[in-house]
């Protein structure tokens, strides 16, 4: 791929990246194992991410060396803004991890804004094609996912959007999210009620909107806006979220299968104490250097 530039040639400094996706959630991602970053990373995630004068995605992931698992992850949205994690994302890191040669662990640990994740990798011709991951246990204490909603967690809570109610279920797997039941997921305005639910008083740090159609006591639909990237075709935290949501409510089982428009995650929550696991694909779908 031919660099593309974003500066004068005099103070052009080249990087390279590689473009990524786990269910059509797409991110830049830029290794530091072998490279430093000269710029910062939020102004770097508004530029790649731009979709006609960038790389596109839905923002920028960071893979660095840590000291407490085999890499660490940071992750940037499309508006520049630090996310705590990102479940599509972990899963692309623990990929480039094992393809790129800077790890042959299985299990692979990856700290994250949530803490050090554990990641099973299953392995296709000598690659990843699918990974599980151990995204730790849900964060159910209102105050702390955070959310001015009561209820630990709040579950089918009014709010009031403007002249609309919804019952909101909040939840966090380390960054905040509200899932809201509807019988049509097509159907839900989710590009104007996503962004007032996003920034609504009622979510200090802003929330992650989830519309969730259940189609039977182990499948759901459902459809995400992201906090500080907008409609994005999968969320893997949030789907973990639905997953919970959907125990507590009694609405679905602790094994279930969630059909994003990107595809299809397999969640599971063994226990109100355990952990959700989380297992998808992983894609790998081009490299390249930026200049800017």
């Amino acid at each position: 791929m031919s660099s593309q530039r974003f500066a004068s040639e005099e103070s052009a400094h080249a990087m390279r990246f590689t473009k990524m996706h786990g269910l059509g959630n797409d991110y830049v991602y830029v290794s530091l194992f072998d490279q430093e970053l000269e710029t910062d990373p939020a102004r770097l995630a508004i530029t790649v991410s731009d979709r006609h004068f960038g790389v596109g995605g839905d923002g920028l992931i960071l893979i660095a060396p840590s000291d407490r698992a085999q890499a660490r992850m940071r992750m940037f949205n499309a508006d520049g803004s630090e996310g705590e994690m990102c479940g599509n994302g972990v899963r692309c890191v623990a990929k480039y991890l094992y393809d790129h040669g800077i790890t042959r662990n299985n299990p692979v640990t990856i700290e994250t804004g949530r803490g050090v994740l554990t990641l099973d990798l299953e392995i296709r011709n000598g690659r990843v094609d699918r990974v599980r991951v151990d995204m730790g246990p849900p964060i159910l204490e209102h105050g702390l996912i955070p959310t001015l909603l009561e209820g630990d967690p709040p579950l089918d809570a009014p709010l009031l959007v403007g002249e609309d109610a919804f019952l909101v279920s909040a939840v966090s797997m380390g960054n905040p999210h509200a899932v809201i039941y509807v019988t049509d997921v097509a159907a839900f305005p989710l590009e104007t009620i996503g962004p007032q639910i996003e920034h609504h008083p009622a979510f200090p740090r802003r929330v992650n909107v989830h519309v969730v159609q259940v189609l039977g006591p182990n499948e759901v639909r459902m459809r995400t806006w992201e906090r500080g990237s907008g409609i994005t075709l999968a969320c893997g935290t949030g789907a973990c979220a639905v997953g919970v949501a959907g125990v507590l409510t009694g609405r679905t089982g602790r094994a279930v299968q969630a059909h994003l428009p990107g595809g299809t995650l397999e969640l599971d929550w063994p226990g109100d104490l355990a952990s959700v696991f989380m297992t998808g694909p992983a894609v790998e779908v081009f490299s390249g250097t930026m200049t800017f």
